[in-house]
């Protein structure tokens, strides 16, 4: 498919793909519970409070005290799901989902929406860029970073299927659909979007989508980039980065997030211990974000697929 193709792909917001799936869990199993923090329409929540009101809990603008109401329902042998803004869910309430969520191996979900940049005109204070290498450092956490609604969808079912803390990371923008209701989705296995052997993108969430443009961009220049989404951050695919590794000789990872701690981080612990290849890195370079039109924001911070393709030939050049 070419790039301009791709502009054409139906676009869903990967949160609603949560909130369907959090709506079938409460109907299939009625240990479900789900709890906000004064954010229920934006997280969507809604269709499950609308649906089961006895298991639904808001409480208010308090998002440490939903962490310890879902620790409370976990030991009950509930299974919670905190949905609320990740930057929120996560860095306010590190001490709670630290010392006793993961300390304790609890089964509970957090949902952290509005994640990465595309949350636009909310400004840096509500733009999570830190949050997955947060999540990634806790032992026992699962994170998990779906790049469209229906690996949304299909994410949110599987973490219920893990018996401990897991981390989601959703978005606020409409974001193109990108694979089909029917692929599998395995918590932990990365998923080859496009072969190539020149060089490896690896990407997450959003940024799957401007992988691939760039892919599109290079093959112009007689480049075949190898595409790799990685949806899970942690446990990350260790097979599939070392194959890219060893396949293409060349590494480059982007992210919707610092480049420091995340995805990038994660695959290149993997890569220097079991197949050493150049590397470079695209994502928000040690910056807060700041207020803008999502689209205007990635062109901004550096984030598109011209970014992507520069990276490429920078890497390549380093290949031995």
């Amino acid at each position: 498919m070419v790039v301009k193709e791709r502009a054409t792909v139906e676009k869903k917001k990967t949160r609603v793909g949560f909130g369907k799936a959090l709506l079938e869990l409460g109907r299939e199993n009625p240990n479900v519970v789900a709890v906000t923090a004064d954010v229920k329409g934006s997280v969507n929540v809604h269709y499950f409070a609308e649906e089961f009101p006895d298991r639904f809990i808001n409480c208010g603008v308090a998002e440490q005290n939903a962490c310890n109401i879902s620790s409370g329902l976990a030991l009950a042998g509930k299974i919670p799901y905190f949905a609320a803004y990740g930057c929120f869910a996560t860095s306010r309430c590190l001490d709670m989902i630290r010392t006793t969520i993961c300390y304790a191996n609890l089964n509970v979900k957090i949902a952290g929406s509005h994640g990465g940049l595309l949350t636009g005109e909310d400004g840096a204070s509500h733009q999570a860029l830190e949050e997955l290498g947060l999540m990634r450092v806790l032992p026992n956490m699962t994170v998990v970073i779906p790049c469209d609604y229906w690996e949304a969808f299909k994410a949110t079912k599987a973490v219920s299927k893990v018996n401990g803390p897991c981390y989601l990371r959703l978005g606020r923008a409409d974001v193109p659909v990108l694979t089909e209701e029917t692929a599998p989705f395995e918590l932990g296995k990365g998923v080859l979007m496009r072969d190539g052997s020149d060089v490896a993108i690896v990407a997450c969430g959003a940024m799957v989508y401007e992988a691939l443009r760039a892919a599109d961009i290079l093959s112009t220049e007689d480049v075949e980039a190898q595409v790799i989404n990685i949806h899970t951050v942690k446990p990350i695919d260790r097979k599939i980065l070392t194959d890219a590794a060893k396949k293409c000789g060349a590494i480059v990872a982007a992210e919707e997030h610092q480049i420091y701690c995340g995805l990038g981080s994660a695959v290149a612990e993997v890569v220097v211990r079991h197949a050493p290849v150049p590397m470079e890195f695209v994502g928000v370079n040690d910056q807060f974000g700041m207020s803008g039109k999502g689209p205007d924001l990635l062109v901004k911070f550096g984030l598109k697929d011209v970014n992507i393709a520069d990276a490429v030939r920078k890497v390549i050049a380093r290949k031995r």
